[in-house]
């Protein structure tokens, strides 16, 4: 008789974070999963992680066996996190580094797969170490609540607790969108990096499809990097050079007949098809092109989540990651708009109305170091709330759900704005 792959002991039968990021990363049904149990005959072991602190509170996967490498997967960029979570990881770091996490009574995640089957067949990160040529790698993941939006993230390293890269892993329509975008992006500025003001950014190690997931790899920050302070004033020569590819400034051209007027009057009209939405969606894309279709700005790239804590310092020398929102032909400024936006919103907890105003005060503030006259602002205020909605469409329509912060809320707030 043959075993089957789960067992009364499988995680990935659970509705909560372990069960989520267990489902994505050993998604193939040949792959036995189980905790503190043997796993079924016939198969064999190949990788074992601590659970920690507990199956019900799961927060790691830290991979048994190498304490380097666990203590690598609790220390590495420590200096990025809040002062507590930094405590936390630090402490379990030095237990880690001596071989205390392997003694611990954490709860032990068995990884087997059928006896014969080459793991690449059916491991995620075996397939990654393989792409990346550079066998054995050992991963780690961090374990957060399910979200449609959030994407597993595998630590990977060498034996020696050396990082290795970061792979972001695409599990659902919207992920993996996100996880595509993030690829092109990466391949795209590297053409960039090193011309004057541009951030450094990570490279792109290789990019998978594996069992319907989109897996891009990107390599490790450097190990020095310091966050920018949350309070910081905005990087505005780095958010020109995105902006321009680290080249010159484009001429400006009116907001109508652009490709980015007509790209979101599409959207608008694909998002009136989702219930609850209407015409509401195509209305304010109209007005906002009835009351600046005349107004003449630049147009250029943007990171699309240019925020505190996606921006680092290495040796003086400012790092971007997370440009998986990135894109073409906006107008010169939304990354100052959403800088502004999300620091309210997501720092200071402030609902979307007086968030909506920072993005205000900060367009008046610095808009003239980035060639806006007071009319550029308003246009690209009010734009920007504008493609904030559809990208909350974008990922609603994709399975993520709608942010309930911004939808309806955006709607409205864009629609007072207009007939202000």
């Amino acid at each position: 008789m043959t075993t089957a792959a789960t067992t009364t002991a499988d995680p990935r039968s659970r509705g909560d974070g372990l069960g989520w990021v267990t489902r994505a990363v050993f998604g193939d049904e040949r792959i036995a999963l189980s905790v503190d149990a043997e796993p079924p005959a016939g198969h064999t072991v190949v990788a074992r992680y601590a659970v920690v602190p507990s199956v019900a509170r799961a927060r790691f996967l830290l991979p048994l066996g190498a304490p380097r490498v666990t203590a690598a997967a609790l220390l590495a960029y420590n200096a990025l996190r809040p002062a507590k979570v930094r405590a936390v990881r630090a402490a379990l770091g030095a237990a880690a580094r001596v071989g205390i996490v392997d003694r611990a009574s954490f709860p032990v995640l068995t990884v087997a797969v059928p006896a014969g089957l080459a793991p690449t067949e059916v491991l995620l990160a075996a397939r990654v170490a393989a792409a990346l040529g550079d066998e054995p790698l050992y991963a780690a993941c961090g374990v957060r609540p399910p979200d449609p939006n959030h994407k597993p993230t595998l630590q990977l390293f060498d034996r020696t607790g050396a990082p290795r890269g970061y792979a972001k892993i695409g599990w659902n329509d919207a992920t993996r969108a996100l996880v595509t975008t993030e690829a092109a992006a990466l391949r795209e500025v590297v053409a960039s990096t090193g011309s004057a003001g541009f951030p450094a950014t990570p490279r792109l190690l290789t990019e998978l499809s594996f069992a319907g997931q989109v897996v891009a790899v990107v390599e490790p920050l450097p190990a020095r990097i310091r966050g920018v302070p949350v309070d910081g004033p905005p990087e505005i020569a780095a958010l020109l050079a995105v902006a321009r590819r680290g080249g010159p400034a484009a001429a400006s051209r009116p907001l109508a007949g652009s490709p980015f007027l007509a790209r979101l009057t599409e959207q608008a009209h694909r998002a009136a098809e989702t219930e609850g939405v209407g015409d509401h969606a195509v209305a304010v894309v109209a007005a906002l092109g009835r009351r600046y279709g005349d107004v003449d700005v630049e147009f250029g790239h943007w990171h699309g989540d240019w925020v505190p804590w996606n921006l680092g310092r290495h040796e003086g020398e400012l790092v971007a990651w997370d440009w998986e929102h990135s894109g073409p032909e906006v107008p010169v400024g939304f990354d100052l708009a959403h800088d502004a936006f999300q620091r309210s919103l997501v720092l200071r907890g402030e609902p979307a109305t007086d968030a909506a105003g920072q993005v205000d005060v900060w367009l008046a503030r610095h808009g003239d170091a980035l060639g806006l006259d007071r009319a550029r602002q308003r246009l690209v205020a009010d734009a920007y709330l504008v493609e904030m909605w559809l990208r909350t469409w974008r990922l609603a329509d994709a399975g993520a759900g709608w942010n309930p912060v911004l939808h309806p809320a955006l709607l409205d707030i864009i629609e007072k704005r207009h007939s202000g």
